[in-house]
């Protein structure tokens, strides 16, 4: 009984530390994202139409799956 519940807890603890890696990651890859966007269209102003599509682009892929990972670490709670 008390091993059950020990091992539940720590496939809680687990799936928390693991969400918040993923978003933790997704914010910090999103920021250098934008950080290098911003730098690129002050160097090259004429092609900021491209690079804000493909920040666009690279954030929603980045947001995709830290939003996949937040959801494999809620499954591991709720099952």
């Amino acid at each position: 009984m008390l091993a059950s519940l020990l091992l539940d807890g720590l496939a809680m603890a687990g799936a928390g530390i693991g969400a918040g890696i993923a978003v933790l990651g997704a914010g910090l890859g999103i920021g250098r994202i934008g950080g290098s966007a911003t730098e690129s269209i002050a160097r090259q102003p004429q092609e900021s139409g491209k690079i804000q599509a493909a920040m666009i682009i690279a954030a929603a892929l980045i947001e995709g799956v830290a939003l996949f990972a937040v959801v494999v670490c809620l499954l591991v709670v709720l099952a």
